[in-house]
């Protein structure tokens, strides 16, 4: 039989699989236009801006997703905060002009935190951007916004000191390793110049500052101002204060997701947050403008739910050994410290509070810590027994001097008629200068434990 007989039915064959792989890839093309076709609307239109927000009709989304509206000057990004009626509330996250019917958009979630020791000695914006000029940033993994929750009994105990390198803290209101300390202030009392100092010369292994609603100017200031030493092992994010308050919403959960990092690779962070009341005046504005209910002072609930939320991410990891140390500073509106709803509810969740006075200040003390008012609730764990009671008897002798102070003004103050009150005006130089310290200075703590030791101990 001839050999070209015997190929036709293999080239029948051939023919047959060229013509049923060809018929399969045009039956997957069509489905993947009938996908397309069917998919869930992805642009929509610009209907309505009110104040802060931009209303968009036509487009599905989740609260959280980025959409991007077509501006003037270019695209403005901005994050769906709500919903009403079918129609999106939107809030730009960049400046720009946006126009009545502009296109907009869904570009998908951010919801992921590059992190890596690359990020160390880099400062970055809301959007973990480099803003240093120092080229881009190698990053090793990716960690979520929102963190990974760390349940209740995964956590360990506060029983390992953390030095900080001042003197009044690390004798008087002893931190321990994983406590969520707040720095409560008014304006212009040296809390940027203290943090700079913890930044300096506390015992962590990385530092991870949020500088979130400061001015520019201060930025650049505080950076600059940390030393190189300081710079290599911390990781800025700044947010200034023209920039959108979402961007702050963001800026303090990066902060909180690399810190979180960190303490799941066994090491401690020392996360440093400036201010936690920028941040609950921006959730303030975004529950607002969602028509949300004010509450006291014009908070709605959502921002002071925040705080307790934000706070709870910090603290000891019993898995890993490691740990965040968290110290947020919490602004006082016109110095009032007790009915300011940003800071009660920080004292309420927090493990202690440092109180800055504007008196202590203004009569050229620095740090200027209201001894009288702060308070470290994990000092008695991670203290040893001496070092407390020293530091009581520190208390009660400067309290003390605080009263003869009153009398001697008053000239009611007898010397020989109260033994305690002598001897606290006798120890008036040891105490101011335990209590003072340069702002440039870090100290051992075993220096600061020894004055305390020599005039306290028994």
């Amino acid at each position: 039989m001839p050999a070209e007989v015997l190929r036709q039915p293999c080239d029948l064959a051939a023919d047959l699989a060229s013509d049923l792989a060809a018929d399969l890839a045009c039956d997957r093309a069509l489905a993947a236009v009938r996908r397309v076709a069917f998919a869930p609307l992805r642009v929509g239109q610009v209907l309505a801006a009110d104040g802060a927000t931009v209303t968009v009709s036509g487009l599905s989304a989740a609260i959280g997703d980025l959409v991007e509206l077509a501006g003037d000057g270019g695209p403005v990004p901005a994050e769906v905060i709500g919903f009403r009626s079918g129609e999106l509330i939107a809030l730009p996250l960049a400046a720009g002009t946006v126009r009545p019917a502009a296109r907009v958009v869904h570009i998908g979630r951010a919801d992921l935190v590059a992190v890596g020791a690359g990020l160390l000695g880099r400062v970055v914006d809301g959007w973990g951007q480099p803003i240093d000029g120092l080229g881009a940033m190698a990053a090793e993994g990716q960690w979520p916004r929102g963190g990974v929750p760390l349940a209740p009994l995964d956590r360990s105990d506060l029983c390992v000191p953390m030095w900080t390198g001042v003197r009044p803290i690390d004798t008087l209101l002893t931190l321990g390793r994983g406590q969520r300390v707040g720095l409560m202030a008014g304006s212009g009392v040296g809390k940027t110049a203290l943090m700079q100092q913890l930044i300096m010369g506390a015992a962590a292994d990385v530092v991870v500052v949020a500088l979130l609603g400061e001015r520019g100017r201060e930025i650049a200031a505080f950076v600059h101002g940390m030393g190189a030493a300081a710079r290599a092992r911390a990781h800025v994010i700044a947010v200034p204060a023209d920039d959108a308050p979402g961007m702050r919403v963001r800026g303090v959960e990066r902060a909180f997701a690399v810190a979180e990092y960190w303490r799941s690779l066994g090491a401690h962070a020392l996360l440093l947050v400036d201010s936690l009341t920028r941040v609950a005046h921006a959730q303030r504005q975004l529950g607002l403008a969602v028509g949300e209910p004010a509450g006291p002072r014009g908070y709605p609930a959502s921002a002071l739910a925040m705080i307790p939320r934000l706070v709870e991410r910090a603290g000891n990891d019993g898995r890993t050994g490691g740990a965040v140390t968290a110290i947020m500073t919490v602004l006082a509106d016109g110095d009032d410290l007790v009915g300011d709803p940003v800071v009660d509810a920080a004292r309420g969740v927090m493990d202690g509070h440092i109180m800055l006075a504007r008196s202590v200040a203004a009569g050229g003390r620095f740090p200027a810590i209201d001894v009288g008012h702060s308070l470290s609730r994990t000092m008695d764990g991670v203290a040893e027994p001496w070092h407390v009671a020293a530091a009581a008897r520190f208390r009660a002798d400067f309290a003390r001097l605080e009263l003869v102070r009153e009398l001697r003004a008053m000239g009611a103050y007898v010397p020989g008629q109260d033994a305690a009150a002598d001897r606290a005006l006798a120890l008036e130089g040891a105490m101011e200068a335990l209590l003072r310290q340069d702002r440039h200075q870090s100290l051992p703590h075993e220096q600061s434990l020894a004055a305390l030791q020599s005039e306290w101990a028994t």
